[in-house]
């Protein structure tokens, strides 16, 4: 069983230079059903370089000096939770920016602005990011509600959820400062509203949109026992992409069962074909997919 070693001897630190040889069937076949069995993301042979890549680079940073003594350390080791939790935030693709899909967002507006305003004034809107990873998807929610609050010349009752698999992407989402760079493209006026400078290039989110919004870690294969009920908007984009047919199924159930009547859940085009979600009315639209949950059905 392998150890880690965070600081390779000069002696032994010549293989870091060296090339890795290449992951063989079998070891590959052992990462994908380890991935799956985890977190349930399915990892294609055409991927097989991207897996080799970054667990090479990680290997090489804490000494490890082949893909079986990794997964062996991963498995077994005694920093095997701390040492997945590192790797499952290389693997898991971050790739997101504030108000991605702006034709959902305004779906979302839509769906809030519709609501009958005597509920919004006497109950919260409660919200929920699946897959947040650094944060901007559950910030851009609620900035959006915070926009149909003023609108509605109500006061801002709402709160927002963001969940992720990985711990060191939450542990950024909940910072609340992101690169200058992330705001290009972005309205001005949505700019000057939300966000104000910070320091070295960056920008911070104001505190009264941080302050809605609560980030934790949850594993979506442990839907099941996830703590959110009766939420209002489901906002899940961009994730079931990385699941098998059956299991992406199984996910929307779990997630249609969080919904609270007449709640409103979001995913990604052409994340789920050719199956109607039980107790949902699909939203009509040609550039989102939606559902809506019947008023009739009990949560």
């Amino acid at each position: 069983m392998s150890e880690l070693h965070n600081t390779p001897s000069p002696a032994g630190s010549s293989w870091l230079l060296r090339r890795l040889p290449d992951m063989d069937e079998a070891q590959f076949h052992q990462w994908q059903v380890l991935l799956e069995h985890r977190t349930g993301m399915t990892l294609p042979v055409e991927r097989r370089s991207f897996l080799e890549t970054n667990l090479s680079i990680r290997m090489r940073e804490i000494g490890c000096r082949s893909y079986q003594d990794y997964y062996e350390t991963i498995v077994l080791g005694p920093d095997a939770i701390q040492e997945w939790s590192t790797l499952v935030d290389r693997l898991t693709v971050q790739e997101t920016r504030f108000f991605r899909d702006p034709d959902a967002f305004r779906l979302v507006a839509d769906y809030v602005l519709t609501r009958p305003r005597e509920h919004l004034r006497k109950h919260a809107l409660e919200a929920w990011s699946v897959g947040c990873s650094t944060g901007e998807e559950p910030y851009t929610l609620a900035m959006v509600l915070n926009d149909c609050m003023r609108q509605l010349a109500l006061q801002p009752l709402y709160g927002v959820t963001g969940s992720d698999i990985s711990s060191p992407v939450v542990e950024r989402a909940r910072t609340g400062q992101f690169n200058a760079r992330k705001l290009q493209g972005m309205d001005e006026s949505i700019q000057a509203r939300y966000f104000r400078p910070a320091e070295r290039n960056t920008v911070e989110i104001i505190d009264s949109i941080r302050e809605r919004v609560c980030f934790t870690r949850l594993n979506v294969l442990d839907l099941d026992k996830a703590p959110m009920h009766g939420m209002n908007i489901i906002f899940c984009q961009n994730l079931l992409i990385y699941f098998r047919r059956w299991r992406r199924r199984e996910i929307v159930k779990r997630l249609a069962e969080r919904l609270a009547p007449g709640g409103l859940l979001v995913l990604g085009q052409g994340e789920l074909t050719d199956w109607q979600p039980p107790g949902l009315q699909r939203v009509p639209s040609e550039h989102v997919l939606a559902w809506i949950k019947r008023q009739t059905d009990e949560e």
